[in-house]
């Protein structure tokens, strides 16, 4: 008997094209996927960049023009960016303003007899008394009429409110002038106000305000201490204050 011949299916030897096209295919759509991924409307993404930045006061006044003009903000973040534009612009033109003061009374600086500091309230010029005054009185001492009257003039052009407070230490006066040290302060503040107002430095600008021992910055204890809380603070006032949330108080 003839034996019968196994038959073996024949191999097909294209059959790689079917994986290959297969793998081209998804090469090609992943590249189209991370082309469009990186695809970014740079305009629209300075824009935003930059109106985030701006709120967050970290890039200056003249970078508002990186805005593209296509993009349309809301009128609240257009509020925003405007207050902290002036908030900027205002905090320079205070530490020019504090420069100059320190400039106009740089002897009295260097003796320690006048400190400067600025915060978000304004500027501080804190006066020791001894250089204003004789003791336990409000005349201002002839010496010092030039040093105030270098900073009247570095303030009256300026838009900014000015509040005088007059400080003492913890000592009873004890003199005929003068009931108590509220009164010496309240007199010394207003002796200031009027060289200022001499000077032409507009008087709805002005506040005298006596504080008597109540704000000592310095023990009362030694000497040293009660001579450091005699003095006049010059506060200019910024005009963009924080913020004050009110909350109202319902009846009990």
């Amino acid at each position: 008997m003839r034996k019968r011949r196994e038959k073996f299916p024949l191999d097909n030897h294209e059959r790689w094209l079917i994986s290959y096209a297969d793998f081209m295919t998804l090469l090609f759509a992943f590249f189209v996927v991370m082309y469009a991924i990186s695809s970014v409307n740079e305009n629209k993404y300075r824009a935003v960049s930059g109106s985030i930045e701006m709120a967050m006061g970290k890039i200056p006044l003249d970078s508002t023009q990186a805005v593209a003009p296509t993009v349309h903000l809301s009128p609240a973040l257009q509020a925003q960016i405007h207050a902290k534009e002036v908030q900027h612009h205002e905090q320079k033109q205070m530490s020019d303003v504090a420069g100059n003061i320190l400039d106009v009374m740089s002897p009295l600086v260097r003796d320690g007899k006048v400190r400067v500091t600025q915060n978000r309230r304004g500027i501080t010029i804190e006066i020791n008394a001894n250089v204003l005054f004789p003791p336990g009185r409000a005349d201002l001492e002839a010496g010092s009429l030039k040093a105030l009257g270098s900073v009247a003039s570095v303030l009256k052009n300026e838009p900014y409110n000015i509040e005088i407070a007059g400080h003492t230490d913890n000592i009873p006066i004890s003199n005929s002038s003068f009931a108590s040290n509220w009164e010496l302060s309240a007199v010394r503040a207003s002796s200031v106000v009027r060289l200022f107002s001499d000077s032409g430095i507009q008087p709805t600008r002005l506040t005298a305000i006596g504080r008597a021992d109540s704000q000592p910055v310095e023990p009362n204890a030694t000497a040293e201490g009660r001579s450091r809380n005699r003095r006049v603070e010059l506060m200019i006032l910024s005009n963009q204050p924080d913020p004050i949330v009110e909350v109202p108080i319902q009846p009990r």
